[in-house]
């Protein structure tokens, strides 16, 4: 009997590794498919921003255009974006089970929208645009596929994954994001194996492509001790704060600006009269478009010390209005120039705080310490390690349950004292708090 049980379990052993590797070959071959096609439209993507960024410096009375061009964009999308103008959200809706489906439409919708806004002097960022082409185009290859339900919400992963990791040149970071940003608190990892190949082929296919990521330097990081740990703290907490003021800026522009004007046409052309006027009160055109030059003065010279206010303004009202394009450079922005003004307060290196405060806002913002961990550790060459993890998990627990993407659900709580009803997410807190 012995032995016909040692059988038994050997053929299911067999069986069982059969399936594994068969599995492996099928999602090997069909994240490699999404991370071909997202990586080469993140490439595409990336050349036209620098494009579109460079005819901007060269022109700036393009500025002046930006009303008209935002009540373009928002023409298209009230014509023929249907659903697209959810954005993310609808992605994250669809993993969670929603049957509506993700429109092709979106990825040329949301490039030719986020395009417009860059060259015009919108304040935006790029990580929106690529991960809403890459969830589009993965839900049309997951069609063309036919897969079932369970396949369909690893692929959504995929997209987000390939996205995420090669428009910011961080696919181990793209990896976890693809996983991570589903539901707090948790993470699925059956996708594992699929997001990681997809991110990394679509960053390997956009370097191949010519692509350029900017990644940066630290330095300054202090030697561990009690005290340097205890203003790391302290620096992590406000991180974590200041992502709650970001993200609700951009929540509460478009509440506000959508009871104020019905009208989508008429909301971005007032968007567009604000940033115009904003710009010309500050005498700067620093806040406008990605705000890179801003993000590598964190790292050298130093930045003024309300930079960032100054951002969230901009992108909230950019992006509250109606206008088209990403959140996470912002972020970057936010974090670095807020981190490096912190630098003189703590009397740490405004360089080193300036890295911390990058990927902590970006943390505590999107609710992906893990992601946001590995970011950091791909943007900054594996430096200062144990830092960033203390900024970042400080940063995910205070910045509590706010957010960027109001479809993210409450996996596992924060902290049990808060007890909330199974499929929470973000937006449904929001609509408890207005109660």
């Amino acid at each position: 009997m012995s032995e016909i049980k040692e059988k038994f379990f050997l053929s299911v052993e067999k069986v069982h590794h059969v399936a594994l590797l068969a599995n492996l070959i099928k999602w090997t071959a069909i994240a490699s498919i999404v991370g071909i096609v997202v990586g080469s439209l993140s490439a595409l993507f990336l050349e036209s921003l620098n494009l579109v960024t460079n005819t901007r410096l060269n022109h700036p009375w393009l500025l002046f255009l930006l009303p008209l061009a935002g009540a373009f964009v928002s023409f298209l999308y009230s014509k023929y974006g249907k659903t697209s103008s959810q954005g993310n959200n609808l992605i994250l809706d669809q993993i969670h089970g929603g049957d509506n489906g993700i429109p092709l439409r979106m990825a040329p919708l949301v490039f030719i929208g986020t395009i417009i806004t860059h060259l015009f002097g919108g304040s935006a960022g790029r990580e929106g645009t690529a991960v809403q082409i890459g969830g589009s185009i993965a839900e049309y290859i997951g069609k063309i596929l036919k897969l079932d339900k369970t396949d369909r919400r690893i692929i959504l992963m995929c997209g987000i994954s390939s996205g995420f990791g090669s428009v910011f040149g961080t696919p181990l970071a793209g990896t976890i994001f693809g996983m991570e940003v589903i539901a707090i608190g948790t993470m699925e990892y059956s996708a594992l194996i699929p997001c990681f190949i997809a991110s990394f082929v679509g960053n390997l296919v956009t370097t191949v492509l010519g692509a350029k990521h900017s990644h940066y330097a630290l330095s300054g990081i202090p030697e561990l001790s009690t005290m340097v740990l205890l203003k790391v703290i302290i620096a992590s907490l406000l991180f974590g704060l200041v992502s709650i003021l970001f993200s609700e800026g951009i929540h509460s522009c478009k509440k506000i600006f959508s009871k104020l004007f019905k009208n989508p046409m008429i909301k971005s052309i007032i968007g567009g009269v604000i940033i115009i006027l904003l710009t010309l009160l500050i005498g700067t055109r620093e806040y406008l478009g990605l705000g890179l030059p801003y993000i590598s003065a964190s790292f050298n010279e130093g930045v003024p010390k309300l930079a960032f206010l100054g951002k969230i303004i901009f992108t909230s009202i950019t992006l509250g209005t109606g206008f088209q394009g990403g959140e996470v450079t912002p972020f970057f922005f936010v974090g670095s120039t807020f981190g490096n003004a912190l630098g003189g307060i703590l009397d740490l290196s405004p360089i080193f705080l300036a890295g911390l405060g990058l990927v902590a806002v970006f943390c505590g913002a999107t609710n992906t310490p893990i992601a946001s961990f590995f970011l950091g550790l791909e943007l900054f060459h594996g430096e200062a390690v144990i830092y960033l993890f203390i900024a970042c998990i400080i940063s995910y627990l205070f910045s509590g349950y706010h957010g960027i993407y109001t479809s993210q659900k409450i996996g596992n709580a924060k902290t049990k004292l808060l007890r909330l009803p199974n499929n929470t997410t973000i937006g449904s807190i929001k609509e408890y708090r207005k109660r």
